[in-house]
This record gives C-alpha cells, sequence and structure tokens, in this order.
C-alpha cells in the first residue's frame, strides 16, 4: 500500500515533467542563487582583509582596488564597525534573491528579464541563523496593477524589481527588507574562476541536446567539475525523477560550492570573482550593511540552515503549466522560515520514514534497526533512485533541534540536508523521512 501511494505520487510529478520535457532554455538560470552564495562570500574574504601587505598581494601594489581597500581598512569608521554587533539589524530581516534570464546579447538583464530563480532568505542576526524559501517560477499568483493573473517569474519582466517585490509581499504576507539580482552568464564563470567544484556525481550522465546546446557526459563517481560541466550536471533531468531528482543535484552542489569557496586556495581568485561579481549582481544593499551581513556570515553553521520550497502542485490550463500553490500549507512554511514559529511541544513519538538508493540497502537496513532501538516507530521503506542525502520533516512538529538530536545517536544522517516538506512527497504517514543517497 505504502509503494502503491508513492507511485501515485510520482505519477503526479513525472506527468508534469513530461509536458515540460522538450524545454530546452538555458538551465544555468534556474540555478543563480549559486552565483548570489559566492558574492556573499567574496564580501566575506574582502572584509577580513586588515592587513596592507596582504591587500597589495592579492590586488597589486598600485592598483585602483588595493587603494581603496586600504583606504577602507585604515578608516576609523570600518575599524569600529567591522565586527557584527548591535545596533546593525536587531530584527529578522528579509532579502529577496532573484535571478534573472537573458533578452538577448548585448541587452539591459535588469530590464525586461523573466526571475526564474527565486529564493527569499529570512536572517535573524540574534540567533546568526539563515533560512531559505525556493518560490517556483511556474507560480499561478496574481500580479497588481493591471497584469492580473501571471506566473511570477513574469513580475520582473512586466515591472522589475519593484512589482516583483510586491508580488511577494503580497503573495507571502511578508516584507521584503533587501534585494539582490544576478544575470544568468556568472554561473559557469565563477565556477571556472574557483578553478572547479569536487562534487559526487550519484550515476552515469549521458545526454545531447544539440538545439538546446545541452551536451551532458559524467562518470559516476567524484569529479571536478567546470563551468561548463557544472551546467550540465544541473540541467540534468532525463532520470525517472525528472525536475525533483535536478532540484536534489542544485542543492548537493550549492553544498560543494560552499566548502570549495571556505578553502584558503579560494582567497587568490578574490579579484576575479570580484570581477565577475560587479559585472553580474545588482543589489541595494549599501557597502556598510554588505560588511555586516559578511561578518555575520561568518558564524553561519550551513548544518542548521533550513530550506523549503512552496509547497502545491502541478496544473496544466490549456498550454499553460502552472504550479498551484496549496494556502494552508505555503503558510505553513512562511510561519515556521519567516516568522520562526517554534514547533509546539509534544510528547508523541514521531514515525520515521526510510528511502534508500540501490548500493544502500545495507545502510538502510541500519538506520531502521537504530531507529527503533530509539523507540521509533518506522511505518515506510523503499528504494529507488534518489540524488543525495537529506533529512526531510513532514510535520511541523519536527524541528532543527530534534535533528541535531537525532545526528548525535545516529550516524548515518550526520550530513544530510534539512528540508521543511508539508507536502509529505516520501513516505506520506511519517512524521520525517531520512534519504540515503550519494556520498
Amino acid at each position: 500500500m505504502k509503494n502503491k501511494r508513492k507511485d501515485e505520487n510520482y505519477s503526479v510529478f513525472l506527468k508534469h515533467i513530461e509536458e515540460d520535457k522538450n524545454e530546452t532554455s538555458n538551465f544555468a538560470k534556474t540555478l543563480l542563487i549559486l552565483v548570489l552564495v559566492v558574492f556573499v562570500l567574496v564580501i566575506i574574504f574582502v572584509f577580513s582583509l586588515n592587513d596592507e601587505k596582504t591587500i597589495e598581494q592579492l590586488f597589486g601594489k598600485d592598483s585602483f582596488m588595493s587603494q581603496k581597500l586600504i583606504e577602507f581598512v585604515e578608516s576609523k569608521s570600518h575599524r569600529r564597525k567591522a565586527e557584527f554587533g548591535l545596533p546593525f539589524m536587531p530584527r529578522r530581516q528579509n532579502i529577496l534573491l532573484l535571478g534573472v534570464d537573458s533578452n538577448g546579447s548585448d541587452t539591459d538583464p535588469w530590464r525586461g528579464t523573466r526571475s526564474d530563480t527565486i529564493v527569499l532568505l529570512n536572517i535573524d542576526p540574534n540567533t546568526r541563523s539563515v533560512n531559505a524559501i525556493s518560490v517556483p517560477r511556474d507560480s499561478k499568483v496574481y500580479l497588481p496593477a493591471e497584469y492580473g493573473v501571471q506566473k511570477i517569474n513574469a513580475a520582473h519582466a512586466l515591472g522589475g524589481i519593484k512589482l516583483t517585490k510586491q508580488t511577494v509581499e503580497e503573495t507571502l504576507g511578508v516584507k521584503i527588507d533587501r534585494y539582490i539580482i544576478v544575470s544568468d552568464q556568472a554561473v559557469s564563470k565563477l565556477i571556472d574562476a574557483l578553478g572547479g567544484v569536487p562534487i559526487y556525481v550519484e550515476k552515469r550522465m549521458n545526454y545531447d541536446d544539440y538545439s538546446g546546446g545541452l551536451h551532458v557526459n559524467l562518470n559516476k563517481g567524484l569529479n571536478v567539475l567546470d563551468g561548463k560541466n557544472a551546467i550540465g550536471y544541473l540541467r540534468f533531468r532525463h532520470d525517472g525523477l525528472g525536475d525533483i531528482g535536478r532540484t536534489q543535484r542544485q542543492q548537493w552542489f550549492l553544498r560543494g560550492l560552499l566548502e570549495q569557496i571556505q578553502t584558503p586556495q579560494a582567497i587568490a581568485k578574490i579579484p576575479e570573482m570580484l570581477n565577475i561579481a560587479t559585472t553580474y549582481v545588482k543589489t541595494d544593499l549599501s557597502l556598510y550593511e554588505m560588511s555586516q551581513y559578511a561578518a555575520l556570515a561568518k558564524s553561519f553553521d550551513i548544518s542548521k540552515i533550513e530550506v523549503a520550497t512552496l509547497p502545491g502542485g502541478p496544473n496544466k490550463k490549456g498550454a499553460i503549466s502552472y504550479w498551484i500553490l496549496d494556502p494552508e500549507k505555503t503558510q505553513e512554511v512562511v510561519n515556521r522560515l519567516i516568522y520562526r514559529y517554534e514547533p509546539e511541544a509534544t510528547d508523541k513519538t514521531f514515525v520515521a520514514g526510510i528511502m534508500y538508493s540501490p548500493d544502500k540497502e545495507k545502510q538502510a537496513m541500519q538506520l531502521k534497526a537504530e531507529l527503533k532501538e530509539l523507540g521509533f516507530e518506522v511505518n515506510c521503506i523503499g528504494r529507488g533512485h534518489l540524488p543525495h542525502s537529506q533529512f526531510v520533516a513532514n510535520s511541523s512538529a519536527v524541528s532543527n533541534e530534534f535533528f541535531h538530536w537525532l545526528k548525535k545517536k545516529v550516524p548515518e544522517i550526520k550530513h544530510s540536508q534539512f528540508v521543511y516538506d508539508p507536502n509529505k512527497f516520501y513516505c506520506s504517514d511519517s512524521d520525517f523521512v531520512v534519504i540515503l543517497s550519494g556520498e
């Protein structure tokens, strides 16, 4: 019965995937959040520089960049404000991250372009934590003014950042404090500037789309992906999970990118990455705000980040495919990740589910035994081609604190990513699901 229910869930999503199968638009535009992460981390490195000699070695002794950075480091105002602390941002802040597509060569990327990556970040300076909500680009929403019902990614094309902010605010009932926008040319450029990103590719990937300019030829195992191959890995969706698996690969790649950008070797790449960020990033953050976010970001624990995608389901009206948001579940996600509602205390014992890739059966059986020994019921266990390891909270009562407690008890989930999913795609009767796959 469990497998039948899971198959029915798959069929709904796979039907939607099949409708979009011939789409050959540049997949990089759906991954521009990676550029934003690199941009912020570059700022972290820059604002950690406090030595004139180091600055001159990196940027040149008499260069314009060196002069400006030395002036900034030596200024009394910088020395007074360099470390994070109140009164900067005493309250939580919402930052809207947009990745826009291209209208062709030599065009303004900030005008008339769709925002095909939409992420709302909630940053809490007191707890030094960050949550992220991905907004599906095909979400059916009402655009303010005369535009009416549209896909949400049309807002930027029709009314720029002003209309996009207003649409997100009215749809989710939140206030957006700042925004960051990037164009779609930066992903591969930044990856090449870093010298590639080590990624465990979970399966053999071989696919050619000559009309769309996509050629994927990757072997299973550890690969150091350059810009071109990274885009191929991130665009690949020709397997049983389609867009679902592709989204999970994006999350896994982001983890690898974060680890790579934090290595000492990345420091030498700062000038090149700064040039890329300057060209392809637009924001209303001031220099001072960026410096404070940079100082704050140093203390972020990546393992504690909560991520979610606005819940809903696919629907097609004529030739147009929409993602129809579930109002109640969407409000659950907003309450938890934006308004930081604490899960209600409960003495209920959570029910667990386990999903695993074919090469992880032994670990899955061991995990099942460990969970039962801890007193949890395991009511769902299944095998599938799953990209990477995740800890999926289906119930709002499953907190991040519970996840970190469980990681100490169960080594198999130590490196899992935390995902909140009230849609309950895997194991609908379980409070949480552990996905074992990849490395």
